[in-house]
């Protein structure tokens, strides 16, 4: 073979790889442009059936305010309404601007936690009583919404740094317990996280906390997946 036939060979060579890598990106394109097509006419990732006036508000305080909803939540129509340090008196001295302004048709009401901070003589049923009042006066100015309370989450008293403070599972296991009485009674659906999110002992489950009080990732993670059924109510 001469060296001529060589050169033409390489060429030719040359030619057909350009041509093959010219295919592939025309193929990527075509990829990505169908992918587009796609992503636009998708409803959303948890076939989650919603309407153009739905409006999903989570209300409460830093458990709330840090849960990132527009991650777990793509494509659905949900608010967040937590605000770090909130009591449930914060809630009740703010009901428009919480609450009523979003015109909600879901409620996913988590508070509390804050008030049982304290060690103040009846703790425990001044915050029920004032998370009653706070879903009465969710009924009373929007009685087309559908009212959620979650149970408070366990605190984790017991590892290092924890930021429980005078929390107790006691004290919130009193709680809870007053709130799915109430809820059973119509009044509202109760969600029981506490068990979701406990080990053994009662205790918030290491893997889901930083700090014995706030949720990380993987303990968001676990409340996702149990509220995502009942948006679909």
């Amino acid at each position: 073979m001469n060296m001529k036939n060589i050169k033409d060979k390489i060429i030719l060579h040359k030619y057909y790889l350009v041509v093959i890598f010219i295919m592939l990106i025309i193929i990527i394109i075509m990829g990505i442009l169908l992918l587009s097509k796609r992503t636009t006419n998708f409803k959303n990732p948890y076939e989650v059936e919603i309407s153009p006036t739905d409006n999903f508000l989570f209300i409460g305080d830093s458990i709330t305010d840090y849960y990132p909803l527009e991650e777990y939540y793509d494509n659905l129509p949900v608010v967040n309404s937590g605000i770090a340090g909130n009591k449930t008196t914060d809630i009740l001295s703010d009901m428009k601007t919480r609450v009523y302004q979003y015109n909600p048709t879901k409620v996913f009401l988590l508070i509390g936690t804050n008030d049982l901070d304290s060690n103040a003589e009846g703790i425990v049923d001044t915050t029920f009583n004032n998370i009653k009042e706070i879903i009465t006066e969710i009924k009373g100015n929007r009685s087309d919404a559908t009212i959620y309370v979650e149970s408070v989450y366990p605190v984790n008293s017991i590892i290092e740094n924890s930021s429980a403070g005078n929390r107790t599972n006691k004290k919130i296991r009193e709680l809870n317990k007053k709130l799915s009485n109430y809820c059973s009674k119509g009044n509202c659906t109760y969600i029981n996280l506490f068990n979701e999110l406990k080990d053994e002992e009662g205790n918030l489950k290491e893997e889901y906390t930083e700090d014995g009080l706030h949720l990380n990732n993987l303990g968001y993670v676990v409340v996702t997946r149990e509220l995502l059924p009942y948006l679909n109510e």
